[in-house]
């Protein structure tokens, strides 16, 4: 997995199918959209490109108080690069960014400096300061957009959140069988 910090320095991706998130754990839920995003590239013939943030948003907005990450960005990396992703890029997340609207983030970002094709997006997410979602980016016609469904295990909705709640429960099992793999968390709350 090639690693670029922002978008300064990136390569012309070949048929580049991309997704975006805070990716947090890393959990079941992301590896399910994750596995439509390699799916989707390979077909293609192209390249996988996850977009993730540095720091996590609600710690850049300030919003963060009591929050545990569930993986810094060393893991965070580590499990990425175990799940066939071609190129990882790490956007330097801060206020200014913040201010993006979605229409600014999809034509700049994601269709400008990266030149997706396609985006897969999960099926609750949202972009931009204004939040718009998966049916306001497909009518922009800029690119195809794919929605991945909600993933539940033995009911249960995965999510970071839920995963975040269960260890503050002590439920550290239940939070692993959401994970799909043990828990390694190494920072205080916030």
């Amino acid at each position: 997995m090639r690693i670029f910090q922002g978008f300064d320095a990136l390569p012309q991706f070949r048929h580049a199918a991309a997704t975006v998130g805070s990716f947090d754990g890393v959990h079941l839920g992301h590896r399910a959209l994750l596995r439509h995003l390699t799916g989707i590239a390979r077909t293609a013939g192209g390249e996988s490109v996850v977009l993730t943030f540095e720091p996590h948003p609600r710690i850049a907005l300030g919003r963060a108080e009591g929050m545990r990450l569930l993986t810094p960005l060393d893991k965070k990396i580590e499990l990425l690069s175990a799940l066939d992703i071609d190129n990882l890029v790490i956007i330097p997340f801060d206020r200014a960014f913040s201010t993006l609207s979605g229409r600014e983030f999809i034509e700049r970002c994601i269709c400008g400096a990266v030149g997706a094709e396609t985006l897969i997006v999960g099926y609750n997410h949202r972009f931009g300061h204004d939040r718009i979602g998966a049916a306001e980016i497909e009518a922009l016609e800029l690119l195809r957009v794919v929605r991945v469904d909600e993933c539940r295990v033995a009911g249960e909705h995965v999510s970071s959140t839920v995963i975040r709640r269960l260890l503050d429960e002590g439920r550290v099992e239940e939070a692993e069988r959401l994970l799909g793999h043990c828990v390694s968390i190494k920072n205080q709350k916030l």
